[in-house]
């Protein structure tokens, strides 16, 4: 979703930032005894689905990842001009950030996943009588967990859902367990070349401390926005162990980009060439990827420590049949 991550881009994702909550602290509360009729209690309120969606449109990129994860990729239709993975997920002109209510009907979907109300979009469409289920960006790991299950049970994938969640806190548990202590290490995660950064807040930044790395970020972000914009010279001073590009993609930023900048060349993450270089999507998005993501990250962290941890005791991504390890929690 931060694909195109640069200032203006930013602060549209502050305001996807909220949780949805129906009034009973159970945001992904789901009122069924099984089969349809099925109630969801997403962002947008209470959703009736009366039967299994067979036209499925998402305007979500996470929320497309998720629906091929869980099988229902055959019922998905069509999904936004953001949404480039899997591989052979219906792309259409379609945009989640201005959505056109009569391009999507075109589709005749029975039921749309949006990340946010862009354009009111929601209340155009439910006037079409087409369900809506609004997912926001995630907050914290449960909530990818959460909107995963919803998906599931909105679609007639409850099991799919249930045994995919379960293989990523497996993997996620092993991926921790394998990793050496990340004490005294530092990082500087980069979201666009105007040095807009993550603080650990949020969720891209919790996933950093899972692995127990100190954001540099932090200390800049007295308003607690969880995207402050960082000064070159902050950067400089605060000589962090890690840069991690999330910038590559979109902004063409590299670990030589990062190296002719004024002043950066000095900075221990250059010399010591731990300028670590990510995948736009994966490091942005809250779906099942973010397992590769927290991977990467663990991997910079042993060499770092100078640790060759097991790898063979972490299960490979993407796979939910594989058994969860021995050494899992």
């Amino acid at each position: 979703m931060f694909k195109r991550v640069l200032a203006g881009a930013v602060l549209a994702t502050l305001t996807l930032i909220g949780c949805a909550d129906n009034g009973s602290g159970d945001k992904a509360a789901v009122t069924r005894e099984g089969g349809f009729p099925v109630t969801i209690a997403a962002a947008n309120g209470d959703v009736e689905i009366e039967s299994e969606p067979e036209r499925i449109v998402s305007l979500s990129p996470t929320a497309t990842e998720m629906l091929f994860a869980i099988d229902a990729g055959p019922q998905v239709v069509a999904v936004d001009d953001e949404s480039d993975y899997p591989a052979d997920a219906p792309v259409t002109d379609l945009s989640g950030f201005e959505p056109n209510v009569e391009a999507i009907a075109a589709y005749e979907p029975d039921l749309v996943v949006v990340a946010s109300d862009a354009g009111d979009v929601i209340a155009s469409l439910e006037q079409t009588g087409t369900a809506v289920l609004e997912m926001p960006t995630a907050e914290k790991l449960e909530d990818t967990y959460e909107q995963i299950d919803q998906l599931g049970d909105a679609t007639g994938h409850p099991e799919e859902a249930a045994e995919l969640t379960d293989h990523m806190r497996a993997k996620i548990e092993a991926i921790v367990d394998a990793t050496p202590p990340a004490e005294g290490l530092t990082f500087y995660h980069e979201l666009d070349p105007q040095l807009f950064s993550v603080t650990s807040t949020t969720f891209i930044g919790q996933i950093y401390g899972l692995l127990g790395l100190e954001n540099i970020a932090d200390a800049a972000d007295p308003a607690g926005t969880g995207y402050p914009q960082l000064s070159g010279e902050f950067v400089i001073d605060a000589d962090p162990s890690f840069i991690f590009l999330a910038d590559t993609q979109c902004c063409g930023q590299n670990a030589e980009t990062v190296a002719g900048r004024a002043g950066w060349d000095q900075m221990q993450a250059v010399t010591n060439g731990r300028v670590v270089e990510l995948d736009d999507d994966i490091a942005s998005r809250w779906g099942p990827r973010i397992v590769d993501f927290l991977q990467v990250v663990s991997d910079e962290v042993t060499a770092a420590a100078g640790s060759s941890a097991p790898q063979s005791s972490v299960p490979e991504a993407g796979t939910p049949e594989e058994e969860a390890p021995e050494e899992g929690r």
